[in-house]
């Protein structure tokens, strides 16, 4: 199936000038703030939403969905917000890490193996980003998922995450933060990070559920398990994911938020 991208904008808020597909104008390099403000993307059994928030300019969260053979693959990264170009890092892993997860997949690897190389060529691809003689350098937190006809696997670094949420019976995270003791990241993608070691896990559901990728702009106001199955709608993606957004932005929306659900069991 094809790549899903939210569209882009064609004309600068400031100048008038191209917009690149990135989010900034190649005329005066003028952030978008309306670019992906709020964006959605869909495939058989699985969705995602995006939303910039309340408090933000810009929405510097970014994901990509996609399907190869059996394997439904999702990939959601949240830019750090003091970084600079945050927004172009996130997208940057999200599509390297997807990207490389499906051609490792339909290579006959492991899923364990294809999320180690998607990690590290995602990892590569943002430290290229670095800016010279800048002590900050775009960075992103980074979570991945597969789902197949055996179960789910998931890869993480830093602090967005991965819960099983099972239609009957209780629902479990399946990452751990990559956090210090006072809650900031211990681990990114970026030049200024150490080399990344994706931490990862694998499950096999006993029955359906759906696999919720998320950044902390949604688990912050919905950290368990239960609060967030007991927000889906159905066993519909789409609406299930627009459900948590929602809450998220009703809740306050201090930060940009991204749910991305995939069906398996």
């Amino acid at each position: 199936m094809p790549w899903l991208y939210p569209d882009a904008m064609t004309a600068c808020g400031r100048c008038g000038g191209t917009v690149a597909p990135d989010g900034h104008c190649w005329d005066c390099g003028a952030d978008q703030p309306a670019f992906r403000s709020h964006f959605e993307v869909t495939a058989p059994g699985a969705a995602g939403v995006s939303d910039r928030g309340h408090r933000r300019s810009l929405n510097a969260d970014a994901m990509m969905l996609t399907m190869t053979g059996p394997w439904t693959i999702g990939v959601v990264c949240d830019g750090v917000s003091l970084s600079p170009r945050a927004e172009r890092a996130a997208q940057l892993a999200a599509d390297t890490g997807a990207a490389v997860l499906a051609a490792r997949l339909d290579a006959g690897d492991i899923p364990e193996t294809a999320h180690e190389q998607a990690a590290s060529r995602a990892a590569d691809a943002v430290t290229a980003l670095a800016i010279p003689d800048s002590e900050l350098s775009p960075s992103t937190t980074y979570v991945a998922g597969v789902s197949g006809p055996d179960g789910i696997w998931v890869a993480w670094i830093g602090d967005s995450r991965a819960y099983w949420l099972p239609d009957e019976g209780p629902g479990m995270a399946l990452t751990t933060d990559d956090t210090a003791p006072n809650e900031a990241l211990s681990s990114w993608l970026g030049a200024d990070a150490d080399t990344p070691s994706p931490q990862g896990r694998s499950y096999r559901p006993p029955s359906p559920g759906s696999l919720l990728l998320c950044t902390d702009g949604l688990w912050r106001y919905l950290p368990e398990p239960t609060a967030l199955r007991a927000e889906l709608d159905g066993e519909d993606p789409l609406p299930s994911a627009r459900a948590l957004v929602t809450y998220a932005l009703n809740a306050g929306g201090h930060d940009n938020v991204t749910a991305l659900i995939m069906r398996g069991g």
